[in-house]
């Protein structure tokens, strides 16, 4: 594939943060073994940048992330990129807001994924996040863009940037890479406190109003 100089210099810093981010699904236990990835549109452009598949995170480097379009069709690399990839283009193609997925089966979440049960909004941490519960899409076979249109039609119609795919796991969204990551770090934070307060009884929900009211603080407001 020829690019410009200038596409060449985005692809080369690209890589380099989308592998980082790797690093970000093992620090926060997200992952076991090679399960997961972490994909990102190449800004500007018909193209992404993702995880080889099978490859140790230990193994993981910059020039073994893996360039394709936005069919899936590998344009530069050695290795096969991850299995996911036809359903993260398909994401990319029909979401154009979207900079960065992140597919992880992190244990907490995936357990509501497994009961086919989105995770309530009772906590304000949710509400700032999520803008709601986060959702549960359709039971999906991997290998194609079944899951991509999945993803999508579930969010869609929801301010969340995660959804836990019916028996499957998560897959969260962002303007880059790295909220999409911070994604799928918050999804598992929540599943698990949410789970933890319903051992102990039923969580209180926060009111429409309000969950709109801390959201927007949140996304506009909070930071500097």
């Amino acid at each position: 594939m020829t690019v410009t100089a200038d596409v060449s210099a985005a692809i080369t810093t690209l890589r380099e943060q989308v592998c980082a981010l790797h690093a970000e699904l093992t620090r926060y236990a997200l992952v076991v073994w090679t399960a997961g990835n972490v994909s990102a549109r190449v800004p500007g452009h018909d193209l992404m940048l993702i995880k080889p598949s099978g490859v140790s995170y230990d193994d993981l480097t910059p020039e073994n992330m893996v360039l394709c379009d936005l069919d899936g069709k590998v344009l530069e690399g050695d290795l096969a990129p991850s299995s996911d990839t036809a359903a993260q283009a398909y994401v990319y193609r029909h979401m154009p807001h979207v900079g960065g997925v992140v597919h992880t089966h992190s244990t907490y979440a995936t357990a509501w994924a497994s009961r086919a049960e989105p995770i309530p909004c009772v906590l304000t941490m949710m509400a700032d996040e999520f803008g709601g519960p986060i959702p549960v899409g359709p039971f999906a076979l991997i290998g194609d863009d079944s899951i991509g249109r999945g993803i999508v039609e579930t969010l869609e119609g929801s301010r969340s940037p995660a959804v836990l795919m019916q028996n499957h796991g998560v897959f969260s969204i962002g303007t880059d890479a790295r909220s999409a990551v911070k994604a799928a770090v918050m999804c598992e934070d929540v599943a698990r406190t949410v789970h933890v307060a319903r051992q102990l009884g039923e969580p209180v929900p926060i009111a429409e109003q309000q969950v709109t009211s801390l959201f927007d603080r949140y996304q506009n407001v909070y930071g500097q």
